[in-house]
């Protein structure tokens, strides 16, 4: 498993929209009352507009777009707007690599936030095992948050 998690190109956003909307359109069989997902997920302008701005990513394996993500970077908070990984690649470890590439590409960061629906199993069951913290419900989306430990706040323990 040779996997690299890159800042995407306009050119990727094609391949990237499809794979968001096979991965967000499977929820169906985790709770989702039907095939869909987060805003933009299927839209080519959408992930072409994020690439543009420099906040897609995509996952590869040996080369090949499996997976993507869209960050946001706010002074010294990360927002993780969304993860996916292709249908076919589920359970073999991609999303806990991107998640740990990601913690690992933005050092400088002090807390990582990011959101789910409370109705999937799937994605609240991954992000606790990750070490996520849940911090507030609202409106059908459960909030996490993981602190990081800047160089300061281990020299003042």
């Amino acid at each position: 498993m040779n996997l690299q998690l890159l800042k995407a190109d306009t050119s990727d956003a094609l391949t990237l929209n499809g794979i968001s909307k096979r991965a967000f359109d499977s929820d169906v069989f985790v709770g989702g009352a039907s095939a869909e997902g987060p805003p933009g997920y299927m839209s080519v302008s959408f992930h072409t507009e994020m690439a543009r701005q420099g906040h897609l990513y995509k996952l590869t394996e040996e080369g090949l777009i499996v997976g993507g993500a869209i960050l946001f970077l706010q002074v010294d908070v990360l927002n993780i707007g969304r993860i996916f990984v292709a249908p076919e690649h589920f359970r073999k470890g991609y999303g806990s690599f991107m998640m740990q590439q990601i913690e690992s590409m933005f050092t400088g960061v002090k807390e990582i936030t990011l959101d789910t629906p409370d109705w999937n199993t799937r994605t609240n069951t991954f992000y606790a095992k990750l070490g996520y913290t849940e911090i507030k419900r609202d409106r059908g989306l459960v909030y996490y948050s993981k602190r990081k430990l800047t160089e300061n706040m281990i020299r003042l323990t």
